[in-house]
């Protein structure tokens, strides 16, 4: 048995020590806002974060994150009502909405180092971030927008 601290909370799964966390989150724990897109850690569709980085995991062996921190897009907030939530919803930036999840967990990576992005630094934090629907002009205004709603401007 492998013990697991997601969103803030001890969860137990007995999956292989080799399994990518994306299944063990997806498949193990209930969690399926984290998706599934390449498996090659080239879309960012899978994007969660671990010890306040973002990674990758569909490429992520659960192995490698025991004893650290994992949050999901389940642990941003309970209603939405996180800045970069509300920012997408206020500026309604998902065409699709496949690739969001990993586009927000991206962006609030981004947010959580540098609270005042250039788009020079969005569009760096954002590369690995595939979305076939083309919203990035929206997704780099909703970060513009995020990053205003958490130094409380923007209401």
């Amino acid at each position: 048995m492998t013990q697991l601290k997601v969103n803030g909370q001890m969860l137990d799964t007995d999956a292989s020590p080799d399994t990518p966390l994306l299944w063990v989150l997806r498949d193990h724990l209930g969690m399926t806002g984290t998706k599934f897109g390449c498996g090659k850690s080239l879309c960012g569709a899978c994007t969660v974060h671990v010890d306040g980085s973002a990674i990758r995991s569909c490429v992520t062996p659960v192995e490698n994150v025991v004893g650290k921190e994992i949050r999901t897009i389940e642990g941003l907030s309970k209603d939405r009502s996180h800045p970069v939530q509300r920012a997408w919803m206020e500026l309604d930036v998902p065409q699709c909405g496949y690739c969001q999840s990993g586009q927000i967990m991206s962006a609030t990576a981004l947010l959580e180092r540098n609270p005042n992005p250039t788009d020079a630094d969005i569009d760096s934090a954002m590369a690995g971030n595939i979305c076939r629907c083309g919203t990035y002009p929206r997704i780099r205004a909703a970060i513009h927008h995020a990053a205003d709603l958490m130094k409380g401007g923007a209401k």
